[in-house]
């Protein structure tokens, strides 16, 4: 059996009395892409400040690239590597100075480190901007410099903490590019984002954290599968149709705007469970103006999932 690259059990930690993780199990294989998706305070970043040695579990275990995050700190960090939410970059230097400085920090030769320099500046956009200081550069800038620093070693797993947070769609696209490439060569990628597409894009398979735990795991094909393939839109004739509505249907809503009256709720796309529905909430005809079928999407599975109370293994 091949080792993973990643793997926890029974993480917790809390301070104080507030429980942030509750028992997290992980299992990353070699060379794939794995996202960890959650709510705001679902415990995304603590889970990741574990295995990357920032944080000490109070209790289970977890070992990444093979070393054990408490016993083998050092091991651990270096296989890693850590790209956070904010911008870490040093300001006095210049672009391709950063760069150069991570790589030699990770073991690149001077020659290499200017090579690997030149290819990530060229990589995120930032070859004209090469030999201004980062002190210099805008909001954008600085965060895709950041990612490049990341990126500037030959790290077997790589932390990507919300990477693209802030990024135009530009640059959102040339990191997706550059995730690509790590997984070709053999990079194991470990990725919290708060942008589902991203997470379809990207991972090869994804576990949902929710109050602490993981509440589904799966690749993304198998999560909306298994949340409902297709999503049935329902647009209300009026605001008590609409209650009515919402109450009958409870869990199962996965979508609601009470502004324009519309319910989204997942289902199989059969015409028999459709009329099912529709009879179900307007036996009488009047409650429903107009429905229409759509694909589902991580967001339909995110939002039903976040509102379920047991886990759920795909």
């Amino acid at each position: 059996m091949e080792v993973p690259a990643i793997e926890a059990t029974g993480l917790a930690k809390s301070y104080g009395k507030l429980q942030v993780l509750t028992g997290v199990d992980l299992r990353v294989p070699a060379g794939s892409v794995f996202c960890l998706l959650g709510p705001n305070g679902a415990g995304k970043t603590t889970t990741v400040r574990i295995l990357t040695t920032l944080t000490r579990p109070d209790a289970g275990t977890a070992r990444v690239a093979g070393h054990d995050v408490v016993r083998d700190r050092a091991g651990v960090r270096r296989a890693i590597s850590l790209t956070g939410q904010y911008a870490a970059v040093d300001a006095l230097q210049t672009g391709a100075e950063n760069l150069r400085m991570m790589a030699r920090l990770a073991g690149a030769s001077r020659r290499d480190a200017r090579v690997r320099a030149g290819e990530l500046l060229e990589r995120f956009g930032l070859t004209e901007a090469a030999n201004r200081r980062a002190g210099t550069y805008s909001g954008g800038m600085r965060r895709r410099l950041d990612l490049a620093a990341g990126l500037a070693g030959q790290a077997a797993v790589i932390f990507l903490d919300e990477p693209t947070t802030g990024l135009d769609l530009t640059s959102r696209q040339a990191m997706w590019e550059v995730v690509d490439g790590l997984v070709g060569s053999g990079t194991t990628v470990f990725l919290t984002t708060q942008y589902l597409e991203e997470a379809d894009r990207l991972a090869a398979r994804i576990a949902v954290v929710d109050h602490g735990r993981v509440v589904a795991e799966g690749s993304p094909a198998q999560l909306k599968a298994r949340f409902g393939d297709q999503r049935l839109d329902l647009d209300l004739a009026d605001r008590a149709a609409f209650e009515a509505a919402a109450a009958l249907l409870g869990a199962r809503v996965v979508q609601r705007d009470d502004a324009r009256l519309t319910l989204g709720v997942t289902t199989d796309g059969s015409a028999a469970h459709v009329r099912s529905v529709l009879d179900e909430i307007d036996p009488s005809g009047t409650a429903v103006r107009r429905f229409a079928l759509h694909s589902a999407t991580l967001d339909d599975v995110f939002l039903s999932l976040t509102a379920r109370k047991e886990p759920a293994v795909v």
